[in-house]
């Protein structure tokens, strides 16, 4: 049986996140937008959906498949003849890259609102999320993110922020639920990345943890460039773990696999959050035996129990041969989502649709998508995974 959990049934061992946010460089704050998004050309309402995220850099596997997803969408929407305001709505992508990095984040953002895209898809870190979502507050432009899970991204309750997936308070608790219930593991380390994304993961993790009655022996930390993890993993390795956690992205738990294995470790088990979770993983890790150990989370169902997901990964393997990671369907929907929105308010100006998105009922390819009043996702769900000859696997 699949591992599922949703947001309910994990709402009793919940905590708040208590991580810290990258810190960026506060960026001058964006005038209100003034216009809608958009270019009329005759009968044609040309409607600009900006989308961020790394495509340079070690976590441009992440962005471009992302880009992908919101991409296809637009493909398919502009097959759809839809029409918005009385005109033919003609719907272009404008992306941004803001290589995993928080102040170049904020900048791709500003530069949207100067461009007054109409909406948003993005980003994919929380390190730049969060900081890009002030920005995006302050211009007036709605952005739906399916990939960052930092729960302070909804804290301060700007009405222009939507997640569809589900956030770190499930995907820790979850993991440390399976290590503690499923697997009767008795002690943990846990490394985390310091960013945004890692921390808030790997606290939750702590915290669940403990709850449940597991010891953590060691805590260390590193950073998302990161490459060489023996010093940290020999000084957890004396302290006998059954398992680590790690907080980040696969560009690091790649190569810590292979470390691992190279210490011996070879029978530790390794939980991460979606940021691992990933088909890149298994060339990172080299042929490490270690990817055997991987446990994994991610927000929301397996593409086999999505409901369009079967469907859907088919046409994007012919599309994008390759390039599939994680986000994509998610960026996807997002797309859908805010362009449903605007259908509805029969408006592309921001200032106008923007109170739609909290109303969305879309029937997506990741799940139904319905939002609580601050902009999170209902009832999301988690899945956990692990890889099997190379290949990840929805846990059985």
């Amino acid at each position: 049986m699949q591992m599922k959990w949703t947001a309910v049934a994990l709402a009793a061992m919940l905590v708040v996140a208590c991580g810290k946010k990258e810190e960026a460089t506060p960026a001058a704050k964006a005038p209100v937008a003034q216009a809608p998004a958009a270019a009329p050309s005759g009968d044609t309402l040309v409607v600009k959906i900006g989308h961020v995220a790394p495509i340079s850099g070690a976590q441009a596997h992440y962005g471009k498949d992302n880009e992908n997803g919101v991409r296809m969408a637009i493909e398919d929407l502009n097959t759809q003849n839809i029409e918005i305001g009385g005109k033919k709505a003609k719907f272009e992508i404008v992306a941004e890259d803001d290589a995993a990095d928080p102040k170049q984040g904020t900048a791709a953002a500003q530069k949207l609102c100067d461009s007054k895209v109409a909406g948003v898809v993005g980003h994919l870190n929380s390190g730049t999320t969060i900081p890009a979502s002030k920005v995006y507050n302050d211009c007036g432009i709605p952005h739906v993110t399916g990939a960052a899970t930092n729960p302070d991204l909804t804290k301060p309750g700007y009405k222009t922020t939507y997640r569809i997936i589900a956030n770190d308070l499930a995907l820790g608790a979850g993991l440390a639920s399976y290590a503690a219930d499923n697997l009767k593991l008795k002690k943990v380390a846990v490394i985390d990345d310091r960013s945004a994304y890692g921390q808030g993961v790997a606290d939750i993790f702590k915290k669940t943890a403990k709850e449940k009655g597991m010891t953590v022996v060691d805590e260390q930390f590193t950073t998302d460039k990161a490459t060489d993890f023996m010093a940290i993993l020999t000084a957890i390795k004396a302290k006998g773990p059954d398992a680590v956690f790690y907080g980040g992205m696969d560009p690091q738990a790649g190569p810590m696999l292979r470390q691992m294995e190279q210490l011996g470790m070879s029978k530790v088990k390794y939980f991460g959050g979606d940021g691992i979770c990933t088909s890149e993983i298994a060339k990172l890790a080299g042929g490490a035996k270690t990817l055997d150990n991987v446990i994994c989370a991610e927000g929301g169902a397996s593409l086999a129990k999505m409901p369009g997901g079967v469907e859907w990964k088919k046409r994007y393997d012919e599309k994008y041969p390759n390039q599939f990671q994680i986000y994509s369907p998610y960026t996807y929907d997002a797309t859908f989502v805010l362009v449903d929105a605007m259908k509805r308010a029969n408006s592309i100006d921001p200032k106008v649709y923007t109170p739609e998105l909290i109303k969305t009922s879309l029937k997506g390819v990741t799940t139904t998508i319905e939002f609580l009043p601050n902009g999170e996702l209902k009832n999301p769900a988690i899945t956990l995974y692990n890889y099997k000859d190379g290949k990840k696997v929805a846990l059985e």
